[in-house]
């Protein structure tokens, strides 16, 4: 059986900065370690913003969790937050990449919510918060600017 050398060339002509986000892809894999040098205790939760029909819709990436006893969403002085903890469930695991414990994310919302009217729910290792946004009007208020003396 015969061997053949391959070559793997970087491509040429790319700016550096174009390869930053594939260094922070790779960083991902890191978090829990950065985290434990920082001293922080929260995992991050990657999530997805978008506003539609007149409500703003949080997607958080939450695999591997139960929604009733591992997920707590709050909402007040306008921000939403999602806190929880995943725990660690596996045995005689000599190696893992999995990650466990607490975590935390907090979103600002945008003016207008309706903190009262929040819905959400998890399919598939996603949690959806969804939250009304009340329509304002557009129109703008003249303020009288008076002269003193």
């Amino acid at each position: 059986m015969t061997t053949k050398e391959i070559t793997v060339k970087k491509p040429t002509g790319v700016h550096p900065l174009f390869e930053f986000p594939l260094l922070m892809d790779w960083f991902d894999d890191f978090a829990p370690l950065s985290f434990a040098i920082r001293g922080e205790e929260a995992h991050p939760i990657k999530i997805e913003e978008s506003i539609k029909e007149n409500k703003f819709i949080i997607r958080a990436e939450l695999p591997g969790v139960d929604p009733e006893k591992d997920i707590d969403v709050t909402v007040g002085d306008g921000f939403l937050t999602i806190k929880g903890e995943r725990r660690e469930e596996h045995e005689n695991a000599n190696m893992s990449d999995f990650h466990y414990g607490s975590f935390i994310r907090s979103v600002a919302l945008p003016s207008g919510t309706d903190e009262k009217n929040v819905q959400a729910t998890y399919k598939d290792g996603i949690l959806e918060v969804k939250v009304e946004i009340q329509p304002t009007a557009a129109s703008a208020k003249k303020i009288q600017v008076n002269r003193v003396k």
